[in-house]
């Protein structure tokens, strides 16, 4: 089973502008309460990382570790992590203890 993805530029300003966020040197993660019991993903990877084939890869591993790590997301919001250029250097582990800490981080509040 996929995760469920935001679609509409709509749905990822309202995260940008109304949710809370926390940040390392390889992500932000923005997170927002959505009023439908369930979790959205978003997922945003800037030119700055490099080419199409390491912006893809980089989207790739987020959209993994998300589909993996269910039980680390609490239902209930719209999450959109951002990528910051180191993270296209990092491994898969690499990213996934970044976005797990910054999960923890971020539903401590």
């Amino acid at each position: 089973m996929g995760i469920i993805t935001i679609k509409k530029n709509r749905d990822y300003r309202q995260v940008f502008t109304r949710g809370r966020y926390r940040s390392d040197r390889l992500l932000v993660l923005y997170r927002m309460a959505n009023g439908t019991g369930g979790r959205r993903f978003g997922i945003t990877v800037s030119r700055k990382l490099g080419g199409a084939v390491v912006r893809n890869r980089v989207r790739r591993r987020l959209k993994e570790i998300c589909r993996l790590n269910p039980e680390a997301f609490p239902s209930g919001y719209d999450y959109v992590i951002v990528a910051r250029p180191p993270a296209a250097e990092c491994d898969h582990r690499v990213l996934t203890d970044s976005l797990l800490q910054l999960v923890g981080n971020i539903k401590n509040e």
